[in-house]
């Protein structure tokens, strides 16, 4: 008779122990409270083997070097700084084909779409249950999407008139708005107004991220 020690497994002739759809989770967040309770559940539900955490996207890129092993990529688009989606210009350069998918607070149709056009392999609200994560991460190991039906819609093109264009060419140009209103001959009211749209049409906050996201659409 098999024997065992207190909250120890017994193994028996002929049984076979699940693997966990995920060999290596990194989760790129910055809220401590947040990463500990994802964590745990992923632990708990037997979903993974190994956790590991980064609060930026630098710390994430640094976390994949070292761990190229990593099998999923748990991301928070509100990172401090360049913001989330600049993960998947820093992913593609690094040439690591690990799937992503964004956790986020927002469910915003346009930021959705824009994971989804960027290259997440998924999109997860945080005011989602238990049971919403252990069905994505288990799709996703499958290689399959996990996005809200709206994203599996035909998204909805993105169009610059052709001076927003050229804004956006002088932004990825690392000019300044003065520098952009000079170039154009324009006022800064109209810049900032351009530079609204543009943001807008792309469904990101900063001009780091905007010139990323730019890029993987290949608008510049």
């Amino acid at each position: 008779m098999a024997r065992s020690t207190a909250g120890s497994p017994v193994d028996r002739p002929g049984s076979v122990v699940a693997a966990p759809p995920v060999g290596r989770v990194l989760i790129v967040d910055d809220h401590p409270f947040f990463t500990d309770g994802l964590a745990a559940i992923l632990r708990q539900e037997s979903l993974v083997l190994q956790v590991g955490r980064a609060d930026s996207v630098a710390a994430g890129i640094r976390y994949l070097k070292a761990h190229p092993d990593t099998g999923l990529v748990l991301l928070d688009l509100g990172l401090p700084g360049e913001g989330g989606m600049v993960f998947f210009s820093e992913l593609d350069a690094l040439g690591l084909a690990v799937p992503v998918v964004v956790i986020s607070s927002t469910e915003d149709e346009r930021v959705i779409r824009g994971a989804h056009q960027t290259g997440a392999m998924g999109y997860m609200s945080k005011a989602a249950g238990r049971a919403t994560l252990v069905r994505m991460v288990r799709q996703v190991s499958r290689g399959e999407r996990f996005f809200p039906e709206l994203a599996l819609a035909e998204p909805t093109s993105c169009y610059l008139t052709p001076r927003q264009q050229e804004v956006l060419q002088l932004l990825a140009e690392g000019l300044p708005n003065k520098r952009i209103c000079q170039h154009l001959d324009l006022t800064d009211h109209t810049v900032k107004t351009h530079l609204k749209a543009i943001f807008s049409q792309l469904g990101v906050h900063s001009r780091t991220e905007c010139v990323a996201r730019a890029r993987l659409l290949g608008l510049i």
